[in-house]
């Protein structure tokens, strides 16, 4: 019988981690990141933006959505909420106010403003079907990692990869088109008093 508790246990363990398997944004709802009447900083965000950590080239705070994102994705000690904490020493560069295009010939539609912030490889809504919320498809699970890099490095890439990828967006609703089904629908009928 203590073979049956073990194993129960381990199953009430692991269920709430199963909630985390495609992605830490997809359990979240709308106000998970977004306040309407009680928003901590711009973009109507629930979290105030990370101003502790500070860049590593400016010597500066954070700015604008990187500051948001390290609201979260910092360690503690840095400002962050320490959740799924990002190391800059050890990651792509986030947070530039210009690229070198000698390194980087970074597409249009993964700037905002002329800067290249953490929504330039990764759209964080949680309609965002590809792997780790990254803007171009890197595959199942990572498997084409390649295709994702060429986005913005394809004279390092594998000419096979080095095609013009499609970014996925859910910044801009103008590019929304609703299912057929969903055009479909009936309005809703209004009440009567």
């Amino acid at each position: 019988m203590s073979f049956l508790k073990g194993l129960l246990v381990i199953a009430c363990l692991l269920i709430p981690i199963s909630a985390f398997a495609y992605g830490g944004h997809d359990g979240l709802v709308c106000t998970g990141c977004h306040a309407i009447h009680t928003a901590k900083d711009v973009l109507i965000f629930a979290v105030p933006a990370n101003k502790v950590d500070l860049n590593a080239k400016t010597k500066q705070p954070y700015a604008l959505i990187t500051a948001l994102c390290l609201g979260c994705h910092d360690s503690p000690e840095k400002g962050g909420m320490g959740i799924k904490a990002i190391t800059g020493h050890m990651s792509h560069p986030y947070g530039l106010n210009s690229v070198n295009p000698k390194v980087a010939r970074v597409p249009a539609d993964a700037l905002r403003d002329g800067r290249f912030e953490c929504i330039g490889c990764h759209d964080p809504h949680p309609s965002n079907p590809n792997y780790k919320y990254l803007r171009y498809d890197p595959g199942t699970n990572g498997s084409k990692m390649e295709n994702f890099c060429a986005a913005c490095h394809p004279m390092k890439a594998d000419p096979k990869s080095a095609v013009k990828p499609h970014a996925f967006s859910s910044m801009d609703e103008r590019s929304f088109e609703p299912s057929d089904s969903a055009a479909a629908a009936p309005a809703p009928k209004a009440k009567k008093k």
